[in-house]
């Protein structure tokens, strides 16, 4: 019996659409991949130069250009394209644009008889996430957002400077939006399996100098960083869609901080937030609920407070 081929649409062809076609190809994570722009010609470019890599991988991956008619039978669309924010600007200045822009693409795409998941990486991914969602009239387990899973990358990879190891023996997540009211649920950041507050108050003199908060600030600061330094993000978010994407195909039920419809989870509905959630064939498996404290809550509650506000602001920035 022939073995289904895994298909892939990737919508926007710019720095993070092209990053993440190039980490799956490089992964093997899918058998097709089909590249789809508001500028045709740009899509064919991407894809033809993609299509140059398989003489130096392990698998043959297929890329071509298509268009968002063509979606029928794809099994993820991964949607980055979207609005920048200019220098100054929050991620959700660029709302009411984000709106217009996905509502147009995803109407297209259902009308095509999509039915997989999407994976959403346009800011402010947690309204886009939910505008995919009340677009699309897919059930809320696939529709996905990258959330703060490469707010959570950024973590481990600050944590393991400090600490001097792996940033894959960090266990730990930023939580709520994808930007400036995200916190870190300290109380559930683990390194070796050892709780982080553990460790700092039994190594008092060696690790002094140690400021969580400080830490905290540079995980939701670092996209920033590099954003004013060479005007983009690519490769860690290009990365994060190709896990998300790989653990949906593969069906590897794997943990990550994705942006998901909250429905009382948390305390939370009526919103979208970074959160925990097992990820496998069909999307979210279901949310892992962390059993914050007080305080953390709080922060989770004010994150979501602020995201629902900016829902529903949506109907009149349509207008």
């Amino acid at each position: 019996m022939a073995r289904k081929s895994r298909k892939v649409t990737i919508v926007g062809s710019g720095l993070v659409g092209a990053a993440c076609a190039y980490s799956m190809i490089n992964q093997s994570i899918c058998d097709e991949i089909m590249m789809v722009d508001r500028t045709y010609d740009r899509a064919v470019a991407q894809a033809l130069d993609l299509s140059h890599c398989m003489d130096f991988t392990s698998t043959r991956t297929k890329v071509h250009a298509g268009n968002l008619e063509d979606c029928r039978d794809v099994d993820v669309v991964v949607l980055t394209a979207g609005s920048n924010p200019k220098p100054g600007q929050t991620r959700l200045d660029v709302l009411e644009d984000a709106k217009k822009i996905t509502s147009d693409i995803v109407s297209r795409i259902m009308s095509s008889g999509f039915d997989g998941v999407f994976v959403v990486a346009a800011n402010p991914v947690d309204i886009v996430t939910y505008i995919v969602r009340e677009a699309s009239g897919l059930p809320r387990h696939k529709v996905i957002g990258t959330g703060t899973s490469l707010d959570s990358a950024r973590l481990k990879t600050l944590l393991s400077d400090v600490f001097s190891i792996d940033p894959r023996s960090v266990n730990g997540y930023a939580l709520g939006e994808h930007g400036e009211s995200q916190f870190v649920a300290w109380s559930h950041v683990t390194i070796g399996g050892k709780p982080i507050l553990q460790i700092l108050d039994q190594h008092k003199e060696r690790f002094k100098d140690v400021d969580l908060n400080e830490i905290a600030r540079k995980t939701k600061d670092a996209g920033w960083e590099i954003f004013t330094r060479k005007g983009n993000t690519q490769f860690g978010i290009g990365n994060a869609l190709a896990y998300i994407v790989r653990s949906i195909l593969n069906d590897e039920h794997k943990i990550i901080a994705i942006s998901a419809i909250l429905e009382g989870e948390y305390g939370q509905s009526g919103v979208c937030a970074g959160v925990p959630a097992i990820i496998g064939e069909g999307g979210i498996q279901e949310v892992v609920e962390l059993n914050l404290t007080e305080e953390e809550q709080q922060k989770f509650d004010d994150s979501c407070s602020i995201l629902r506000s900016a829902i529903q602001d949506l109907p009149r920035k349509g207008e």
